[in-house]
Protein backbone atom coordinates (compact mmCIF):
# COMPACT_ATOMS: atom_id res chain seq x y z
CA UNK A 1 0.00 0.00 0.00
CA UNK A 2 2.85 2.06 1.17
CA UNK A 3 4.57 2.13 -2.37
CA UNK A 4 0.83 2.51 -4.28
CA UNK A 5 0.63 5.80 -2.03
CA UNK A 6 4.12 6.86 -3.46
CA UNK A 7 2.84 6.29 -6.96
CA UNK A 8 0.08 8.33 -6.48
CA UNK A 9 2.16 11.59 -4.78
CA UNK A 10 4.91 11.28 -7.65
CA UNK A 11 2.10 11.43 -10.36
CA UNK A 12 0.51 14.50 -9.04
CA UNK A 13 2.98 16.27 -8.00
CA UNK A 14 4.73 15.81 -11.45
CA UNK A 15 1.37 16.65 -12.99
CA UNK A 16 1.63 19.47 -10.70
CA UNK A 17 4.65 21.07 -11.81
CA UNK A 18 4.54 20.04 -15.27
CA UNK A 19 1.14 21.82 -15.69
CA UNK A 20 3.15 25.03 -15.35
CA UNK A 21 5.02 24.12 -18.74
CA UNK A 22 2.32 22.61 -20.47
CA UNK A 23 0.44 26.09 -20.26
CA UNK A 24 3.39 27.90 -21.36
CA UNK A 25 3.48 26.13 -24.69
CA UNK A 26 -0.17 26.64 -24.97
CA UNK A 27 0.46 29.79 -24.99
CA UNK A 28 3.41 29.93 -27.27
CA UNK A 29 1.64 27.56 -30.10
CA UNK A 30 -1.98 29.20 -29.91
CA UNK A 31 -3.67 25.99 -28.34
CA UNK A 32 -6.08 28.09 -26.46
CA UNK A 33 -9.94 28.48 -25.76
CA UNK A 34 -10.81 31.19 -28.21
CA UNK A 35 -13.63 33.71 -27.26
CA UNK A 36 -16.37 32.88 -29.64
CA UNK A 37 -20.06 33.88 -29.08
CA UNK A 38 -21.57 30.99 -27.51
CA UNK A 39 -18.53 31.28 -24.71
CA UNK A 40 -18.58 33.22 -22.23
CA UNK A 41 -14.57 33.56 -20.75
CA UNK A 42 -13.27 37.49 -21.72
CA UNK A 43 -9.77 36.24 -22.52
CA UNK A 44 -8.85 32.90 -24.57
CA UNK A 45 -7.55 29.82 -21.50
CA UNK A 46 -5.15 27.38 -22.27
CA UNK A 47 -5.38 23.85 -23.72
CA UNK A 48 -3.36 21.49 -23.38
CA UNK A 49 -3.43 19.97 -19.62
CA UNK A 50 -3.34 16.79 -21.15
CA UNK A 51 0.39 17.08 -21.63
CA UNK A 52 1.27 17.22 -17.66
CA UNK A 53 -1.02 14.79 -17.43
CA UNK A 54 0.74 12.24 -19.27
CA UNK A 55 3.87 13.55 -17.36
CA UNK A 56 3.17 12.45 -14.50
CA UNK A 57 1.70 9.09 -15.27
CA UNK A 58 4.85 8.18 -17.34
CA UNK A 59 6.93 9.41 -14.01
CA UNK A 60 4.75 7.32 -11.57
CA UNK A 61 5.69 4.23 -14.22
CA UNK A 62 9.18 4.91 -13.80
CA UNK A 63 9.19 5.53 -10.24
CA UNK A 64 6.90 2.15 -9.90
CA UNK A 65 9.69 0.29 -11.92
CA UNK A 66 12.31 0.94 -9.02
CA UNK A 67 10.18 -0.02 -6.19
CA UNK A 68 10.96 -3.68 -4.46
CA UNK A 69 7.61 -4.66 -4.24
CA UNK A 70 6.28 -3.28 -7.50
CA UNK A 71 9.35 -4.36 -9.24
CA UNK A 72 9.30 -8.28 -8.04
CA UNK A 73 5.55 -8.19 -8.95
CA UNK A 74 6.88 -9.52 -12.78
CA UNK A 75 6.85 -8.26 -15.97
CA UNK A 76 3.59 -8.52 -17.11
CA UNK A 77 2.33 -5.66 -14.66
CA UNK A 78 4.59 -3.45 -15.93
CA UNK A 79 4.19 -4.52 -19.74
CA UNK A 80 0.51 -4.70 -19.87
CA UNK A 81 1.37 -0.52 -18.58
CA UNK A 82 3.57 0.28 -20.92
CA UNK A 83 1.41 -0.78 -23.19
CA UNK A 84 -1.59 1.51 -21.55
CA UNK A 85 0.62 4.77 -21.59
CA UNK A 86 2.02 4.38 -24.84
CA UNK A 87 -1.71 4.35 -26.43
CA UNK A 88 -2.05 6.78 -23.83
CA UNK A 89 0.24 8.99 -25.78
CA UNK A 90 -1.04 8.46 -28.91
CA UNK A 91 -4.49 9.36 -27.96
CA UNK A 92 -3.05 12.40 -25.97
CA UNK A 93 -0.93 13.32 -29.62
CA UNK A 94 -4.78 13.07 -31.34
CA UNK A 95 -6.31 15.55 -28.53
CA UNK A 96 -3.03 18.02 -28.96
CA UNK A 97 -3.87 18.02 -32.49
CA UNK A 98 -7.30 19.21 -32.16
CA UNK A 99 -6.43 21.48 -29.47
CA UNK A 100 -4.68 23.39 -31.75
CA UNK A 101 -6.04 22.83 -35.50
CA UNK A 102 -9.75 21.82 -34.06
CA UNK A 103 -10.08 18.45 -36.21
CA UNK A 104 -13.54 17.20 -36.93
CA UNK A 105 -15.56 14.53 -34.89
CA UNK A 106 -14.74 12.01 -37.38
CA UNK A 107 -10.91 12.14 -37.38
CA UNK A 108 -11.04 12.29 -33.54
CA UNK A 109 -13.07 8.81 -33.71
CA UNK A 110 -10.62 7.52 -35.58
CA UNK A 111 -7.98 8.65 -33.83
CA UNK A 112 -10.04 6.86 -30.52
CA UNK A 113 -10.70 4.00 -32.22
CA UNK A 114 -6.41 3.79 -33.07
CA UNK A 115 -5.63 4.01 -29.81
CA UNK A 116 -7.84 0.96 -28.64
CA UNK A 117 -6.97 -1.05 -31.44
CA UNK A 118 -2.68 -0.81 -30.38
CA UNK A 119 -4.16 -2.26 -26.85
CA UNK A 120 -6.03 -5.27 -28.10
CA UNK A 121 -2.92 -5.37 -30.09
CA UNK A 122 -1.22 -6.31 -27.60
CA UNK A 123 -3.00 -8.19 -25.58
CA UNK A 124 -5.09 -6.01 -23.11
CA UNK A 125 -8.31 -6.94 -24.14
CA UNK A 126 -11.24 -8.94 -21.93
CA UNK A 127 -10.91 -12.57 -21.41
CA UNK A 128 -12.97 -13.49 -19.08
CA UNK A 129 -15.50 -12.78 -16.20
CA UNK A 130 -16.38 -14.55 -13.07
CA UNK A 131 -19.76 -14.34 -11.96
CA UNK A 132 -21.24 -13.73 -8.35
CA UNK A 133 -21.35 -17.83 -7.67
CA UNK A 134 -17.84 -18.40 -8.96
CA UNK A 135 -19.03 -19.52 -12.70
CA UNK A 136 -16.23 -18.83 -14.99
CA UNK A 137 -17.66 -17.14 -18.32
CA UNK A 138 -14.32 -17.09 -21.07
CA UNK A 139 -14.64 -14.58 -24.19
CA UNK A 140 -13.80 -15.66 -27.43
CA UNK A 141 -10.81 -13.64 -28.43
CA UNK A 142 -12.77 -11.60 -31.59
CA UNK A 143 -15.33 -11.27 -29.08
CA UNK A 144 -12.88 -9.86 -25.89
CA UNK A 145 -11.61 -7.44 -28.97
CA UNK A 146 -15.04 -6.14 -30.03
CA UNK A 147 -16.44 -5.24 -26.25
CA UNK A 148 -12.38 -3.49 -25.39
CA UNK A 149 -12.86 -1.66 -28.36
CA UNK A 150 -16.24 -0.09 -27.61
CA UNK A 151 -15.49 0.01 -23.79
CA UNK A 152 -12.59 1.75 -24.29
CA UNK A 153 -13.89 4.38 -26.90
CA UNK A 154 -17.37 5.07 -24.95
CA UNK A 155 -15.48 5.85 -21.85
CA UNK A 156 -13.31 8.31 -23.89
CA UNK A 157 -16.05 9.80 -25.18
CA UNK A 158 -18.18 9.74 -21.81
CA UNK A 159 -15.15 11.60 -20.18
CA UNK A 160 -14.63 13.75 -22.73
CA UNK A 161 -18.86 14.82 -22.63
CA UNK A 162 -18.93 15.63 -19.22
CA UNK A 163 -15.66 17.61 -19.22
CA UNK A 164 -17.96 20.99 -18.94
CA UNK A 165 -17.32 22.90 -15.96
CA UNK A 166 -14.05 23.72 -14.62
CA UNK A 167 -12.72 20.81 -12.29
CA UNK A 168 -15.15 18.65 -13.50
CA UNK A 169 -13.73 15.66 -15.50
CA UNK A 170 -10.69 15.47 -13.42
CA UNK A 171 -12.67 15.26 -10.28
CA UNK A 172 -14.92 12.69 -11.87
CA UNK A 173 -12.63 10.69 -12.86
CA UNK A 174 -10.01 10.93 -9.78
CA UNK A 175 -13.05 9.84 -7.75
CA UNK A 176 -13.76 6.79 -10.29
CA UNK A 177 -10.03 5.57 -10.12
CA UNK A 178 -9.39 5.83 -6.29
CA UNK A 179 -12.82 3.87 -6.53
CA UNK A 180 -11.18 0.94 -9.02
CA UNK A 181 -8.36 1.18 -6.77
CA UNK A 182 -9.52 0.08 -3.87
CA UNK A 183 -12.14 -2.84 -6.29
CA UNK A 184 -8.38 -3.89 -7.48
CA UNK A 185 -6.15 -4.12 -4.15
CA UNK A 186 -9.27 -5.80 -2.31
CA UNK A 187 -10.83 -7.71 -5.00
CA UNK A 188 -6.68 -9.23 -4.62
CA UNK A 189 -6.32 -9.06 -0.87
CA UNK A 190 -9.84 -11.08 -0.02
CA UNK A 191 -8.54 -14.10 -2.89
CA UNK A 192 -5.31 -14.20 -1.39
CA UNK A 193 -3.75 -13.58 -4.68
CA UNK A 194 -0.40 -11.31 -5.71
CA UNK A 195 -1.31 -7.29 -4.37
CA UNK A 196 0.71 -5.89 -7.35
CA UNK A 197 -1.38 -5.41 -10.21
CA UNK A 198 -1.84 -3.15 -13.26
CA UNK A 199 -5.23 -2.21 -12.49
CA UNK A 200 -4.25 -0.87 -8.94
CA UNK A 201 -0.90 0.84 -10.73
CA UNK A 202 -2.74 2.77 -12.66
CA UNK A 203 -5.64 3.84 -10.86
CA UNK A 204 -3.23 4.98 -8.62
CA UNK A 205 -1.15 6.90 -11.14
CA UNK A 206 -4.08 8.29 -12.72
CA UNK A 207 -5.93 9.48 -9.27
CA UNK A 208 -2.44 11.25 -8.51
CA UNK A 209 -2.50 13.06 -12.02
CA UNK A 210 -6.02 13.91 -11.65
CA UNK A 211 -5.57 15.39 -8.16
CA UNK A 212 -2.06 17.30 -9.57
CA UNK A 213 -4.05 19.03 -12.30
CA UNK A 214 -7.27 19.93 -10.07
CA UNK A 215 -5.71 22.53 -8.60
CA UNK A 216 -4.91 24.35 -11.74
CA UNK A 217 -7.65 23.68 -13.19
CA UNK A 218 -10.82 24.30 -10.24
CA UNK A 219 -12.95 27.31 -10.95
CA UNK A 220 -11.55 29.43 -12.12
CA UNK A 221 -9.16 27.84 -14.14
CA UNK A 222 -6.45 29.04 -15.06
CA UNK A 223 -5.37 26.04 -17.86
CA UNK A 224 -7.88 23.63 -19.94
CA UNK A 225 -7.23 20.01 -20.13
CA UNK A 226 -8.12 20.09 -23.59
CA UNK A 227 -9.54 16.68 -25.64
CA UNK A 228 -5.49 16.02 -25.06
CA UNK A 229 -6.11 15.27 -21.67
CA UNK A 230 -10.20 13.98 -21.64
CA UNK A 231 -9.39 11.37 -23.99
CA UNK A 232 -6.49 10.45 -22.26
CA UNK A 233 -7.57 10.17 -18.43
CA UNK A 234 -10.82 7.89 -20.41
CA UNK A 235 -8.25 5.88 -21.88
CA UNK A 236 -6.17 5.09 -19.28
CA UNK A 237 -9.18 4.40 -16.91
CA UNK A 238 -11.02 2.01 -18.96
CA UNK A 239 -7.74 0.29 -19.82
CA UNK A 240 -7.01 0.03 -16.25
CA UNK A 241 -10.50 -2.35 -15.83
CA UNK A 242 -9.62 -4.05 -19.20
CA UNK A 243 -6.36 -5.21 -17.67
CA UNK A 244 -7.74 -7.32 -14.67
CA UNK A 245 -8.53 -10.19 -15.97
CA UNK A 246 -5.90 -10.87 -18.16
CA UNK A 247 -3.54 -11.31 -14.84
CA UNK A 248 -5.45 -13.78 -12.99
CA UNK A 249 -6.15 -17.32 -14.14
CA UNK A 250 -9.85 -17.35 -13.88
CA UNK A 251 -10.04 -19.84 -10.82
CA UNK A 252 -7.98 -17.49 -8.66
CA UNK A 253 -11.05 -15.17 -8.38
CA UNK A 254 -13.38 -17.19 -6.46
CA UNK A 255 -14.03 -17.29 -2.58
CA UNK A 256 -12.76 -14.42 -0.71
CA UNK A 257 -12.13 -15.06 2.97
CA UNK A 258 -14.20 -14.45 6.59
CA UNK A 259 -17.74 -15.76 4.12
CA UNK A 260 -16.78 -12.97 1.90
CA UNK A 261 -17.37 -13.27 -2.23
CA UNK A 262 -15.34 -11.15 -4.39
CA UNK A 263 -15.66 -11.42 -8.41
CA UNK A 264 -15.34 -9.46 -11.48
CA UNK A 265 -18.73 -9.34 -12.29
CA UNK A 266 -19.88 -5.99 -10.07
CA UNK A 267 -22.99 -5.72 -9.69
CA UNK A 268 -25.39 -5.30 -12.63
CA UNK A 269 -22.74 -4.38 -15.32
CA UNK A 270 -20.84 -7.14 -15.33
CA UNK A 271 -18.91 -6.28 -18.18
CA UNK A 272 -18.80 -2.55 -17.92
CA UNK A 273 -16.74 -1.82 -15.36
CA UNK A 274 -15.57 1.35 -15.88
CA UNK A 275 -18.85 2.31 -17.30
CA UNK A 276 -20.49 1.83 -13.94
CA UNK A 277 -17.75 3.91 -12.18
CA UNK A 278 -18.35 7.02 -15.20
CA UNK A 279 -22.50 5.85 -15.08
CA UNK A 280 -22.95 9.97 -14.40
CA UNK A 281 -20.97 11.26 -17.14
CA UNK A 282 -22.05 7.99 -19.39
CA UNK A 283 -25.86 8.83 -18.73
CA UNK A 284 -25.06 12.61 -19.49
CA UNK A 285 -23.50 10.88 -22.94
CA UNK A 286 -26.67 8.83 -23.14
CA UNK A 287 -29.10 11.70 -22.90
CA UNK A 288 -27.19 14.20 -24.89
CA UNK A 289 -27.31 11.77 -28.36
CA UNK A 290 -31.07 11.04 -27.70
CA UNK A 291 -31.57 14.85 -27.19
CA UNK A 292 -30.08 15.85 -30.50
CA UNK A 293 -30.91 12.99 -32.29
CA UNK A 294 -34.67 13.64 -31.68
CA UNK A 295 -34.11 16.98 -32.71
CA UNK A 296 -32.50 16.47 -36.37
CA UNK A 297 -29.21 17.51 -34.89
CA UNK A 298 -25.78 15.33 -35.31
CA UNK A 299 -25.33 13.58 -31.83
CA UNK A 300 -21.91 15.94 -32.04
CA UNK A 301 -23.46 19.23 -31.78
CA UNK A 302 -23.45 21.25 -28.46
CA UNK A 303 -25.79 22.52 -26.85
CA UNK A 304 -26.41 23.46 -22.93
CA UNK A 305 -29.10 21.00 -21.56
CA UNK A 306 -25.65 18.41 -19.67
CA UNK A 307 -26.44 17.29 -16.25
CA UNK A 308 -24.11 20.17 -15.13
CA UNK A 309 -26.06 22.61 -17.17
CA UNK A 310 -29.31 21.62 -15.35
CA UNK A 311 -27.31 22.10 -11.77
CA UNK A 312 -26.61 25.60 -12.49
CA UNK A 313 -30.10 26.14 -13.85
CA UNK A 314 -31.79 24.65 -10.47
CA UNK A 315 -29.67 27.05 -8.26
CA UNK A 316 -26.14 26.01 -7.57
CA UNK A 317 -23.13 27.48 -7.81
CA UNK A 318 -20.30 26.86 -10.11
CA UNK A 319 -18.22 25.18 -7.63
CA UNK A 320 -21.09 24.05 -5.62
CA UNK A 321 -22.16 22.69 -9.13
CA UNK A 322 -18.86 20.83 -9.65
CA UNK A 323 -18.76 19.29 -5.89
CA UNK A 324 -22.73 17.78 -6.44
CA UNK A 325 -21.35 16.13 -9.21
CA UNK A 326 -18.13 14.63 -7.34
CA UNK A 327 -20.82 13.63 -4.82
CA UNK A 328 -22.86 11.68 -7.55
CA UNK A 329 -19.89 9.96 -9.31
CA UNK A 330 -18.44 8.97 -5.78
CA UNK A 331 -21.87 7.35 -4.37
CA UNK A 332 -22.51 5.38 -7.63
CA UNK A 333 -18.73 4.82 -8.08
CA UNK A 334 -17.91 3.34 -4.35
CA UNK A 335 -20.76 1.93 -4.04
CA UNK A 336 -20.30 -0.14 -7.22
CA UNK A 337 -17.13 -1.38 -5.45
CA UNK A 338 -18.94 -2.27 -2.16
CA UNK A 339 -21.45 -4.05 -3.61
CA UNK A 340 -19.07 -5.83 -5.94
CA UNK A 341 -16.56 -6.87 -2.84
CA UNK A 342 -19.16 -7.07 0.00
CA UNK A 343 -22.74 -7.46 -1.09
CA UNK A 344 -23.59 -9.56 1.51
CA UNK A 345 -22.73 -7.18 4.70
CA UNK A 346 -25.35 -5.09 6.29
CA UNK A 347 -22.94 -2.20 6.32
CA UNK A 348 -22.44 -2.06 2.64
CA UNK A 349 -26.42 -1.06 2.47
CA UNK A 350 -26.78 1.12 5.47
CA UNK A 351 -23.51 2.98 4.08
CA UNK A 352 -24.92 3.11 0.78
CA UNK A 353 -27.99 4.27 1.66
CA UNK A 354 -26.99 6.96 4.45
CA UNK A 355 -24.83 8.12 1.27
CA UNK A 356 -27.00 8.32 -1.41
CA UNK A 357 -29.57 10.11 1.30
CA UNK A 358 -27.16 12.95 1.74
CA UNK A 359 -26.61 13.03 -1.65
CA UNK A 360 -30.22 13.32 -2.64
CA UNK A 361 -31.03 16.34 -0.16
CA UNK A 362 -27.85 18.36 -1.02
CA UNK A 363 -28.71 18.25 -4.86
CA UNK A 364 -32.03 19.59 -4.18
CA UNK A 365 -32.59 20.84 -1.24
CA UNK A 366 -29.60 23.13 -0.82
CA UNK A 367 -29.97 25.66 -3.62
CA UNK A 368 -33.87 26.05 -2.34
CA UNK A 369 -32.18 27.09 1.21
CA UNK A 370 -29.48 29.22 -0.39
CA UNK A 371 -31.89 31.27 -3.02
CA UNK A 372 -35.55 31.00 -1.19
CA UNK A 373 -38.03 31.44 -4.02
CA UNK A 374 -39.44 35.48 -3.97
CA UNK A 375 -42.91 36.09 -3.72
CA UNK A 376 -44.33 39.01 -6.77
CA UNK A 377 -42.63 40.36 -9.53
CA UNK A 378 -39.58 40.38 -8.34
CA UNK A 379 -39.14 36.47 -8.91
CA UNK A 380 -38.14 36.71 -12.50
CA UNK A 381 -35.12 39.31 -11.02
CA UNK A 382 -33.59 37.30 -8.25
CA UNK A 383 -32.05 34.68 -10.57
CA UNK A 384 -28.91 34.89 -9.09
CA UNK A 385 -25.18 34.27 -10.74
CA UNK A 386 -25.52 30.57 -11.19
CA UNK A 387 -28.45 30.83 -13.67
CA UNK A 388 -27.10 33.18 -15.36
CA UNK A 389 -24.18 31.08 -15.52
CA UNK A 390 -26.03 28.41 -16.94
CA UNK A 391 -27.77 30.28 -19.58
CA UNK A 392 -24.44 32.51 -20.91
CA UNK A 393 -23.10 29.67 -22.92
CA UNK A 394 -22.56 26.61 -24.88
CA UNK A 395 -20.12 23.92 -24.73
CA UNK A 396 -16.51 24.01 -26.07
CA UNK A 397 -14.47 20.60 -25.64
CA UNK A 398 -12.58 21.78 -22.52
CA UNK A 399 -14.12 22.35 -19.30
CA UNK A 400 -14.82 26.10 -18.59
CA UNK A 401 -17.62 27.71 -16.50
CA UNK A 402 -20.36 29.52 -17.43
CA UNK A 403 -19.08 32.95 -15.77
CA UNK A 404 -16.79 35.41 -16.95
CA UNK A 405 -13.51 34.65 -17.80
CA UNK A 406 -14.36 30.63 -18.31
CA UNK A 407 -15.96 28.82 -21.56
CA UNK A 408 -17.94 25.64 -21.67
CA UNK A 409 -16.71 22.90 -23.63
CA UNK A 410 -17.18 22.19 -26.95
CA UNK A 411 -17.40 18.32 -27.19
CA UNK A 412 -20.13 18.44 -24.61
Amino acid sequence: MREYLLVFLVAAATTYLLTVIAREIALRTGAVAKVRDRDVHAVPVPYLGGLAMLGGLVAAYAVARELPFLSRSGPIVFHDAGVVLIAGALICAVGVLDDLFELDALTKLGGQVLAAGFLIAFGIQYMFFTGSDGTQFPIQPAQGALLTGFVVVATVNAVNFVDGLDGLAAGVVGIGALAYFVFCYQLANINHVPLATTGALLSAALAGACGGFLPHNFHQARLFMGDSGSMLIGLVLSASAVTLTGQFAPDQISEGGAGTQASLLPTLLPLLLPVSILIVPMLDLLLAVVRRTRAGRSPFAPDKQHLHHRLLEIGHSHRRAVLIMYLWAALVAFGTVLMSLYSDETWTWVALGSMAAVTIGLTFLLPKLHHPPEIGPLVDEGAGDASDASGAGGPSDEGGGGTPGQSLPEGA
